[in-house]
């Protein structure tokens, strides 16, 4: 068994399951200490993994990671997506308005203030907070690990999905004031002029396209490190409501899974837009959507 793996997959159970820590410990009849230490990969007996299984109300080979695993949390998705990042060398993105890992320093300022207003509106102010702090750390996280590593990145975004950020703003499903909405889509076109930059200048091991005639009914990533390939189908936006976002998100590793997304993808780029020409198409969205 691969204790490591192990860690991280509890980690990210424990965040879907909404338990804090002390409470699984403590159903579990060990230290808070020592369930910090299986997460950082410390052996873990069988028994125990069976016993956190139930707990957590998962397989116990969804801790092992084998099959699929399942994340109604965006929190819990995204520390699973940070893990596999952590290996990843080559990302495959088909879907959406943004590359998560390449947004702004503006977008993230603006994904703050939104969040912010929204905590301070709320009926659960605190556990809003909370997890609104949480998510941006783990999307600063992210950010911070791709910077460093710099795994090579292709990603497609749509005309469609585009429109809608144009349109909608940041945080669209977030609950702003007028004024509040308005720098929302502000942040929002600056932010897909920043995209149209990307795509203009493809900087190295970054490629940007767009898909203009082909619209995916969902979005996925493709995740490839030395050893294996990941497959993240992934239905939170960015910017989705950390604590009442609807959805399933999945991250598996089986081969027919990732080769199938793979192909998908592949055949998606060969007809994208790309460079300049991608880059004019996005700035004449901008200009459409400036006049209504």
């Amino acid at each position: 068994m691969r204790f490591a793996d192990i860690g991280q997959q509890l980690r990210a159970y424990r965040l879907e399951s909404g338990l804090r820590a002390e409470e699984i410990a403590a159903r579990l009849g060990v230290s808070r200490a020592a369930l910090y230490r299986y997460e950082k990969g410390e052996v873990i007996k069988l028994d125990t993994i069976r016993r956190l299984a139930e707990l957590l109300k998962i397989s116990p080979l969804s801790l092992l990671g084998i099959g699929v695993e399942y994340f109604s949390r965006p929190l819990a998705l995204q520390e699973r997506l940070r893990q596999v990042e952590e290996d990843a060398e080559q990302i495959l993105q088909l879907g959406g308005a943004l590359c998560t890992l390449v947004t702004s320093e503006g977008y993230d300022a603006a994904l703050a203030e939104a969040m912010a207003e929204a905590a301070d509106e709320s009926a659960e102010r605190v556990a809003f907070h909370a997890a609104a702090e949480q998510a941006l750390g783990l999307l600063s996280a992210r950010k911070r690990l791709y910077q460093t590593r710099r795994p090579s990145i292709i990603a497609m975004v749509t005309e469609r999905a585009l429109r809608g950020f144009l349109m909608d703003g940041v945080a669209p499903a977030l609950r702003l004031s007028e004024a509040g909405r308005h720098r929302a889509r502000m942040a929002a076109r600056a932010e897909v002029e920043n995209i149209a930059a990307l795509m203009e200048s493809v900087p190295m091991g970054l490629q940007i396209g767009l898909l203009t005639e082909s619209e995916p009914t969902g979005s996925f990533i493709v995740l490839r490190a030395r050893e294996r390939a990941h497959l993240c189908a992934n239905p939170f936006l960015p910017d989705s409501p950390p604590m009442a976002a609807l959805g399933v998100g999945t991250i598996t590793a089986a081969d027919e899974a990732v080769t199938i997304h793979q192909r998908v993808a592949e055949n998606a780029w060969r007809e994208a837009r790309k460079g300049a020409e991608a880059a004019g198409r996005v700035r004449l969205l901008l200009a459409e959507t400036r006049m209504h």
